[in-house]
């Protein structure tokens, strides 16, 4: 699968260790920032994420900073984003299962890389349900997009 991540500096730590993580899953990884622990502002990474997506050059996406809330909703503002913050293994699988998200945000200072890698794990092994009441609800989260 084809990943794009991004952290801001306090997700930049950890983020070398889950790319590292996602090459060794066999996933084609597009790193988009930051680059370095200098300050970064984490909507300017959101928008590189969603770019990503939206545009098809990636799947999924996995966004790290502090807590992963800035990330979720810088990430939640671009159309087409469905972006959720996951720090236990049952909502990073069942935001796809149930809600289709396609970027999980992490927090960088509330999990440690180990829990960090099964999230990730969870999130990329899910797949999008095919009963009819998830498939309705994302559809009214599409036309909701179209009334930006």
């Amino acid at each position: 699968m084809k990943i794009v991540v991004g952290s801001d500096h306090a997700g930049f730590p950890m983020k070398a260790e889950l790319l590292a993580f996602l090459t060794g899953l066999g996933h084609e990884v597009l790193d988009v920032g930051s680059f370095d622990p200098q300050p970064v502002d984490f909507p300017d990474i959101a928008r590189k994420v969603a770019a990503a997506i939206t545009s098809g050059t990636a799947e999924r996406g996995l966004m790290v900073c502090g807590t992963g809330v800035g990330a979720s909703i810088g990430a939640n503002k671009m159309k087409g984003i469905r972006a959720a913050v996951c720090h236990d293994v049952h909502s990073a699988h069942q935001c796809v299962e149930h809600d289709d998200v396609n970027v999980m945000c992490i927090g960088a200072q509330i999990v440690g890389p180990w829990l960090a890698k099964d999230l990730i794990a969870a999130y990329l092994g899910a797949k999008f349900s095919t009963s009819e009441e998830f498939r309705r609800r994302v559809a009214k989260l599409a036309e909701m997009d179209k009334e930006r």
